[in-house]
């Protein structure tokens, strides 16, 4: 049975709210509607019959489309001016909108450039997705080299990749200012790795690098530096060790740590080793080390002359510390009620 135009239109024009009209939508074109199942009724029709029937049910579809988008304009406007008529006090008070705020790793992170830009520090930025050369090679890290295990992360087409460490930015900065040494930057940014995510550790995180290169610069610069970078984001509280360690492109190389957050330097919890310190009682918060030779020969920089330190540190390790966090993986969780803690 042919349906009736007319009365279709009389139909939606009677719908009394937009709850009713979406009603009719569906009854008149939804998959099972009685406009969609006419059209499909066309196929079935002898061949001669078709093309006046497929034309006519088209025609019903359109018709029925544009007194739906009609009705419906005509209920919001009577809506909308139903809410202009509407007496509005003015002294009533306003809703409050729920407004977020910065997330910790930000906040220690630009806690950390503030901190060096007062010591005459800039901040240089690069690509996130960077080539063998920039994030191995310059660093004196060959591809043969075993410290590329140590940093095992994801490659991409053409010898390219997401960034281990923000290291690559200070080669990049001292390729284009090394005719205007001395250089003293800090670079912050994302670093993903393929590692094995624990309460210390996750694949993708934040780091802030600190590169110096210039005349006379020794390892007692370095160590005075840190000393004053720790103080100002952690307090002077907060006991500090270096120890030595191993870097491709450090030559001396130490580790900075601080004293841990749970179990507040003893290493243990209860009779347990502490989940997060591992029983040593010390966080490990990043690497630092002279320059080594190399790498300056590797920009054009000699380095008879020219003598410097880097260093690198992750925001979220330094937060945890900073705030009592036991689990870094807590900062990238959806945990809102953990989040709204800062």
């Amino acid at each position: 049975m042919a349906l009736d135009e007319a009365q279709l239109k009389a139909r939606i024009e009677g719908a009394a709210d937009e709850a009713a009209l979406e009603a009719l939508r569906v009854e008149l074109l939804g998959r099972k509607g009685s406009v969609t199942e006419q059209l499909k009724a066309v196929g079935e029709l002898p061949p001669a019959e078709r093309a006046t029937a497929g034309s006519a049910a088209n025609q019903l579809r359109l018709a029925v489309q544009a007194a739906l988008e009609a009705r419906g304009i005509a209920l919001r406007q009577a809506q909308f001016t139903q809410e202009l008529s509407t007496p509005l006090d003015l002294t009533a008070p306003g809703t409050q909108p729920a407004l977020g705020h910065r997330h910790p790793a930000s906040l220690v992170l630009d806690e950390l450039i503030e901190l060096y830009w007062q010591m005459g520090y800039q901040v240089a930025e690069g690509p996130e997705v960077e080539t063998e050369w920039y994030n191995f090679e310059a660093l004196n890290i060959p591809a043969d080299h075993p410290a590329r295990d140590m940093q095992d992360t994801f490659y991409l087409e053409e010898a390219h990749l997401p960034r281990t460490h923000t290291s690559g930015i200070q080669i990049r900065h001292l390729e284009l200012h090394k005719d205007e040494l001395p250089v003293r930057i800090i670079a912050p940014g994302k670093v993903y790795r393929n590692e094995d995510e624990d309460a210390r550790h996750s694949w993708t995180f934040h780091q802030i690098e600190g590169l110096v290169v210039d005349e006379g610069i020794s390892l007692a610069d370095l160590k005075g530096t840190l000393e004053a970078m720790m103080r100002g984001i952690l307090g002077d509280q907060t006991k500090l060790r270096l120890r030595s360690n191993y870097f491709p492109y450090t030559e001396p190389s130490v580790e900075m740590d601080a004293t841990c957050v749970v179990c507040g330097g003893t290493g243990k919890l209860g009779e347990k080793d502490c989940h997060l310190c591992g029983g040593s009682g010390w966080l490990e918060l990043g690497g630092a080390g002279m320059i080594h030779p190399q790498v300056l020969r590797n920009i054009g920089i000699d380095p008879m002359v020219y003598s410097g330190f880097a260093f690198g540190f992750g925001p979220e390790r330094i937060a945890a510390i900073k705030y009592g966090v036991d689990d870094v993986r807590e900062f990238w969780r959806p945990n809102f009620a953990f989040l709204e803690q800062f």
